[in-house]
């Protein structure tokens, strides 16, 4: 055998079983192809990179055969039997959400958003100094810089007050965290815990599947989610080129949602089950939400699903914000056919992201949006890093989740679906305020053939992003 028969043949038994390999995780057929295709070229380091980085499956059935025996006592069971209900016209959409993420609508008697770091760390401190029994936090990224360690200290003191703080951060989000920065922390009673750590696990990492959801609740009474990490770069106290940003302050049945979300991340990263006897006790509020967890222990995709159904059933409008924006083709298509049937529907994203590839493939879809009648609005000012949905006034969303694969599919977040006008109206108000620092892209846009080649090259990884 020749030399070149030799490595033709090595090359073609290292394509099979990387293409089994690939398919045998029986993922949506661009995302497989668009691996093959990727990694062919990369004989035999290929099969290393699809290992560490490719998509991973885990199983938490434990913990959801926990968390189901606790959604039939304590807080969830108080809440069913109030018999919460949304608007008639969106009794199925709450189905959906119930179906795919098994947590029921919940009333909430107080809804706020919180504009930029300043004021959602300003209220999260507040909530926090005003505990009593519990403080439960849950975070991507947390920097040991200056907010970091205002938030350190405050907890180190609740913990020595005799409030139970428990804080789950992410490992890779979080990497950043030493011994020296936790050390107060763990000394004062705070119970600490990484998700998936980045190390070695059973000889492979966890680099994807990374927790990317923000929650704080305060004594199963107040509760926050949002895009609002704990850094500086999200405090335009600090920095005055902070990310732009939205938070959702809760209160009410609705924060027991939360509560539920974090206590099965809890358990499933330390063993520390839920006591089942506690209970919920919150007043029920005129505001009907309902919150949505998804992640890749969930293959039903709730979130995504939510997105789509949401904007399939607009009649008036759909005004989406987004950091990263990197649809597939179903989501494509949902928003086209929204603005071809007359829907007034808007997508605002970041002129710069803070990664350019991200920013390359989000604008390759512009010019197919624009042709449909979408308006596409870039933001100038900073990094907008909101995540919100308006739709009508019927639906309004507010989360952790980016319009983009890795959050529909590759990590866990947490998002609230607002039912009736209360929600949406607020969202719309701060859309058009945004629109105010923003420029609308132009129809055809002015480009060079290189910067729409590096486009359509960056759309090629959307998959995979």
């Amino acid at each position: 055998m020749s030399y070149t028969s030799a490595i033709v043949l090595l090359w073609s038994l290292y394509l099979i079983a990387l293409s089994i390999m690939i398919i045998w995780q029986k993922r949506a057929p661009i995302a497989t192809l668009s691996w093959i295709l990727s990694l062919a070229a990369l004989p035999y380091i290929g099969l290393i990179i699809y290992y560490v980085f490719g998509p991973q499956k885990i199983k938490r059935r434990r913990m959801r055969r926990v968390a189901s025996k606790l959604r039939l006592t304590g807080g969830l069971a108080a809440a069913a039997a109030n018999d919460i209900t949304p608007p008639v016209t969106a009794v199925q959409m709450a189905k959906l959400g119930t179906a795919t993420s098994y947590l029921p609508p919940a009333s909430c008697s107080r809804l706020e958003i919180l504009v930029d770091g300043g004021a959602a760390f300003s209220a999260i401190f507040t909530a926090i100094e005003q505990a009593e029994h519990s403080v439960h936090l849950e975070y991507y990224i947390y920097e040991p810089d200056h907010i970091g360690l205002a938030l350190a200290r405050l907890l180190a003191r609740k913990a020595q007050e005799g409030v139970k703080v428990r804080l789950l951060i992410d490992a890779l989000g979080s990497k950043r965290l030493g011994k020296k920065f936790l050390g107060p922390m763990l000394n004062a009673g705070v119970v600490i815990a990484f998700f998936h750590h980045t190390t070695f696990r059973k000889f492979r990492p966890v680099i994807n599947m990374r927790t990317h959801r923000k929650i704080v609740v305060c004594d199963d009474r107040i509760g926050f989610t949002g895009g609002i990490n704990i850094t500086d770069e999200e405090d335009e106290r600090i920095n005055p080129h902070a990310y732009h940003d939205l938070h959702l302050l809760l209160e009410g049945q609705a924060v027991e949602r939360l509560q539920q979300v974090f206590w099965e991340d809890w358990f499933y990263t330390t063993g520390e089950q839920r006591q089942a006897a506690q209970t919920l006790t919150a007043t029920p509020g005129d505001q009907i939400v309902q919150v949505l967890q998804s992640g890749p222990d969930n293959e039903l995709a709730p979130i995504y699903r939510t997105y789509l159904a949401t904007i399939n059933a607009a009649q008036e409008r759909v005004w989406l914000t987004t950091p990263y924006f990197v649809p597939d083709e179903a989501a494509m298509t949902a928003l086209t056919s929204a603005a071809l049937r007359g829907v007034d529907v808007r997508v605002m994203v970041p002129r710069k992201s803070d990664s350019r590839l991200v920013t390359l493939a989000a604008r390759s879809y512009f010019e197919e949006l624009t042709q449909a009648g979408v308006q596409v609005w870039e933001y100038t000012t900073r990094m907008l890093h909101s995540k919100t949905l308006v739709v009508d006034r019927s639906y309004a969303m507010i989360g952790t989740a980016n319009f983009d694969n890795r959050s529909f599919r590759l990590n866990f977040e947490v998002s609230v679906l607002g039912y009736g006008e209360y929600l949406a109206d607020r969202l719309a108000i701060e859309f058009e305020k945004d629109l105010e620092h923003c420029v609308r892209v132009g129809r055809p846009r002015k480009i060079s053939k290189l910067e729409a080649f590096g486009e359509a090259c960056a759309r090629l990884c959307s998959p995979l992003l």
